[in-house]
């Protein structure tokens, strides 16, 4: 069975009372649950991390290997610092899908640049919780198990 590994960074456990202006105020377990649904209406195993710590998520990322078909993360602050992060990256196999909820691209200088989308297959930012969603989506469609029952244009994409 096709499976899905979600890690989740620093302060993400947060959401809903970190700074709503950005991030909106969905929380973490909101995500988690609506993710849970939509592996379940796939048919995808799903696995949720959460850490506010860098060698943890190192180790989530290396025992995704063999394991997880698909990795989406959200390395939230480290993925503007963090090398051991990319570093990890690079021993998967498998496709990466890196999720902001805001869109780094029209934050500050410090939140602009991540250190970590080089090694990423795709970058999803700026859609909020629902960037969890679409990046399920395109990495059950990258590894080629969308199910059937999808709406052609939703399996296929464009031709």
């Amino acid at each position: 069975m096709t499976s899905l590994t979600i890690i989740n960074g620093p302060n993400l456990n947060m959401l809903g009372v970190r700074e709503p202006h950005i991030y909106g105020s969905t929380t973490l377990a909101a995500i988690e649950a609506s993710c849970r649904q939509f592996a379940d209406h796939l048919g995808v195993e799903f696995a949720c991390h959460q850490s506010n710590h860098e060698g943890e998520m190192v180790e989530l990322i290396q025992q995704a290997r063999g394991k997880a078909d698909a990795i989406i993360i959200n390395p939230a602050a480290y993925s503007f610092t963090s090398v051991a992060l990319f570093d990890a990256f690079k021993i998967y196999d498998g496709p990466i899908f890196e999720v902001h909820i805001s869109n780094i691209h029209a934050r500050d200088e410090l939140h602009r640049h991540s250190k970590l989308s080089a090694a990423a297959k795709a970058v999803i930012c700026g859609l909020g919780p629902y960037g969890y969603i679409v990046a399920m989506q395109a990495a059950v469609h990258m590894i080629g198990k969308l199910p059937g029952s999808l709406p052609e244009p939703m399996r296929l994409g464009p031709q």
